[in-house]
């Protein structure tokens, strides 16, 4: 007989509870060029995604593919190295699953980061933009198809997807300590193509401030699951019609890196006062 989703989730968890013990109520998704916040975690443990049942794989370069226990800004957390992206071909439940499995093991807290293209006149490189709302332009849904009650309602609110308390905790620590935080709304497209100028144009006509390849999904099935979300772009690239620079990975991962050191202290700061 085959594993319903439900048993797929519980298994998965089951899995990293036998192989962890105690268990974390803050997940933290690092994206593109945000792996340093790793280094300020004292690790307690770490799992391999190969090693874990159940789990996808990362295909992306800057994304290694791991479970992270340990301890950031004094509190207990979970943060995932790597995560999936619909372009890598996965699908939306798959690109999904780890948030899954992250409530069933407690999490009620979720932190997600990623790297973003600004078209937002006033966004420079290396600017780090809190989310405050978002933009679903991927094919699909992650919450298409049979809903289980025990996850989340059918119909959820997606009204305040962005917790407006954590977004006003990470003001507070901006202007304690003198740093520059954006806000915009993310557009989150399937990718794997960086945006023509005209979709820069257009994303920005219909709302956005900056667009990437993730995190929406993720965010849904976070709401879904009743969980409280805090999120951040590094605007790593600026599209529009008079920008003529052409992106590239490499120009990615280089200005993420730039704005880590601001990521990572808001972040820690923002934990601490959890």
């Amino acid at each position: 007989m085959e594993k319903n989703y439900l048993e797929t989730i519980q298994e998965t968890a089951d899995y990293i509870r036998a192989a962890v013990g105690e268990m974390p109520a803050i997940g933290i998704i690092l994206g593109t060029g945000l792996g340093d916040l790793v280094n300020h975690i004292e690790i307690t443990k770490e799992i391999a995604y190969k090693d874990i049942p159940n789990m996808p794989v990362s295909t992306v370069e800057g994304h290694s593919g791991k479970l992270i226990f340990g301890n950031l800004g004094g509190k207990y957390i979970v943060a995932m190295q790597g995560r999936f992206h619909y372009y890598e071909g996965y699908d939306m439940k798959e690109v999904t699953f780890p948030v899954r499995v992250m409530k069933n093991m407690g999490v009620e807290t979720l932190f997600v980061s990623n790297a973003a293209g600004g078209m937002n006149k006033e966004f420079k490189v290396g600017d780090v933009m809190v989310i405050t709302d978002h933009i679903n332009l991927f094919p699909e849904n992650p919450l298409r198809g049979k809903n289980y009650e025990e996850l989340g309602p059918r119909f959820p609110a997606m009204t305040e997807a962005y917790s407006k308390a954590m977004v006003a905790m990470a003001d507070a620590i901006a202007e304690e300590d003198n740093i520059e935080l954006m806000h915009g709304v993310y557009v989150g497209t399937p990718g794997p193509t960086f945006e023509t100028p005209a979709e820069y144009e257009y994303f920005r006509v219909i709302g956005g401030d900056a667009v990437g390849m993730s995190t929406v999904p993720e965010v849904i099935v976070a709401n879904h699951a009743g969980m409280k979300v805090f999120g951040v772009s590094v605007i790593t690239d600026l599209g529009g019609k008079d920008i003529t620079e052409v992106p590239t990975h490499e120009e990615v991962q280089k200005a993420a890196v730039k704005a880590q050191p601001v990521m990572t202290h808001v972040i820690k700061k923002m934990l601490q006062r959890l």
